[in-house]
This record gives C-alpha cells, structure tokens and sequence, in this order.
C-alpha cells in the first residue's frame, strides 16, 4: 500500500501572513499523486487537507500516516516555514511565539519510527531544509534513518517563493511528476525530481536540498515510457555486443521507394527493415543509438553506413541482456 498526506495552508488569519499559493499547491500534487500517467490508481490512499487550523490537528493527520506498514509514506506540505531559537517549526493558524506549530524534529522522529518501508518528506516552505538541521540534546546531527528521503524546497537560512498560482518549487516539481524527471521506463523517482528541479532553478537565492538513505529508489509516479518496453528489449538482438555496430542500406529508409517523388536507391525500402529502423530512430531519439559515419540516421542507411550504442545505450545493453 502506498499512502500520502497533501497538506496546504494560505489561510493564517492575518492578511499580512497570509499566502495565495500553498492550497493550489497541494490540490495540482494531490492530483498527480492519485493517478499514473495512464490513468491506473497511484497511492492507495490520499488524504488532502485545505488550510488545517490548529498544529494538533496537523499532527494528527501525521501520526496517522507514519504509524502504519506500507510500501511509501509520503508526507507533502505546503505553507509558511519559521525558524527561531527553538528550532524550525512546520507553522499553523493557531501559532503563537515560540510555538509556531509542528517541529521538525518532531515530524523526524515519527518519520525515523515509522514501519513505512520508504518515507518521503517534501516541504514547501521558508527554512524547508531545517528539517535536516536537526540536533540532539548532546548537539550531535540527527541521523538519517534508512528508507528516508526529504525533498526540501529551500535552505535553512532562505525563504520560499511562489510564481503566479504556485510557489516556484512545486511548479517545477508539478512539471517532473507530470514527465519531466521520468527515465526512459517511465519512473519518476525522489532523485530524478531533484535533478530536474535542481537544474531548473539556477543558481538564485532559493535553493532546493535532497537528503536521503535508501538503497533503491522507488517510483513515486510513473508515465507512458518514451521507448516502449518491446523496444528496449531489442537492444541486444540489434546489437549482440554493446560495441557492435548495426550495419544499414537503404532499403532501411521508408520514403526510399519509386512510389515516393525523390531521388530513390537500390535495394529499395523493405517492409521488415524499415520497422527495425524506425525502432533504432525510437532508441536514437532518446540518445541510446547514434548514427557511425553520418550526421544524421537518414543519411548513415541512404550511405550504407551503420549505428552504434551510445555509453547509455551500452548501460541498457548490459540491463536488457541481464532480464534475458
């Protein structure tokens, strides 16, 4: 089972504290996180939360989702971040001073204590990445737990923004869940979203921070794959060694036909080669083959030229030889 809790907050009860971006925050990631890219059921369960009141009930919702096995744990929060002398604290309407709402440290805690096989932690806030700036009593960092992966939208020390409908993190996170951060199976990983973000964001004043200690990072969505499977998988019969190069003609290129009003090329097109071509351009496409003695895949078949694997190819080579 894979269980997520979306919380947004805008509503403070002050107009000076008040935001506009936190609750459409969390309504496009709930969203994204009840379904894949094709339609079927993400996480089992969703829970979204508009504008929470009180840091009891916040922490309700968190020990809820915490407290049971599953396979993913993923906690999502949208809203004002604080830092004081006590600490970096999730912020509630019902803040006060010094008690601004849920601790960090706390939410650590019940993470660290969950049976949850993987727990995932995205802030969207000011001081987001206080939440890795833990200390014990003894002033020694808080260890990262095993199966814990925290995506923080700024340093400790840097505030949060927000573009048009959406804070400026969560738009570009929005765009990785929807394709951006996939691999070429489809997968959108923790990881894959930071690079994307990562890259995203340039060098400014808010910078995002990735923290995790995991073994394996699990899909949090997935998509249609750019390559299909099918294609994938025939990589190692074009190329029996990831070195080999697959010689071409063309009779490889469809549009060399008489059929066809342009200068055309014995052997003409065949339908059984014209399909493998278009497959190796599909693996061209997303930089697994490159064309050997042309500048483009055209070119190396009407030249009789050939292709090879590009170092990810060989990688997927290696994969696609491996599950036999």
């Amino acid at each position: 089972m894979k269980k997520a809790l979306i919380v947004g907050i805008d509503d403070y009860g002050n107009p000076s504290l008040n935001l506009t971006a936190s609750v459409n925050d969390a309504i496009a990631v709930e969203k994204l996180m009840k379904y894949h890219g094709d339609g079927k059921t993400n996480f089992d369960v969703v829970t979204l939360k508009e504008n929470v009141q009180t840091k009891a009930e916040l922490n309700s919702l968190i020990i809820e989702l915490f407290k049971y096995p599953s396979d993913i744990a993923l906690f999502y929060f949208s809203g004002h971040g604080n830092d004081d002398c006590l600490g970096y604290q999730l912020a509630t309407p019902d803040g006060r001073i010094h008690d601004m709402g849920v601790p960090m440290s706390q939410l650590m805690n019940l993470v660290a204590a969950s049976p949850a096989k993987n727990k995932i932690v995205i802030l969207e806030c000011c001081h987001a990445a206080g939440i890795e700036n833990q200390y014990t009593a003894n002033g020694m960092a808080t260890y990262l737990h095993e199966g814990v992966t925290i995506l923080a939208s700024s340093r400790h020390t840097q505030k949060a923004y927000q573009i048009n409908d959406h804070s400026i993190f969560t738009n570009l996170l929005l765009q990785a869940m929807e394709g951006g951060a996939a691999d070429l199976n489809g997968h959108i990983t923790a990881a894959g979203i930071y690079a994307f973000i990562d890259k995203a964001m340039g060098p400014g004043q808010q910078r995002p921070v990735f923290k995790t200690n995991t073994s394996e990072f699990v899909p949090i969505r997935t998509i249609i794959p750019r390559v299909s499977p099918e294609i994938l998988k025939q990589i190692p019969v074009f190329f029996p060694n990831s070195t080999d190069k697959f010689l071409l003609d063309p009779s490889f290129e469809d549009t060399n036909d008489p059929t066809v009003k342009h200068n055309y090329v014995k052997p003409y097109a065949q339908t059984e080669n014209v399909s493998r071509f278009k497959m190796l351009q599909d693996l061209q496409k997303v930089g697994l083959v490159e064309p050997s003695g042309a500048p483009y895949m055209y070119f190396a078949a009407m030249h009789s030229k050939s292709c090879k694997l590009t170092p990810l190819g060989q990688h997927y080579w290696r994969l696609m030889k491996d599950k036999g």
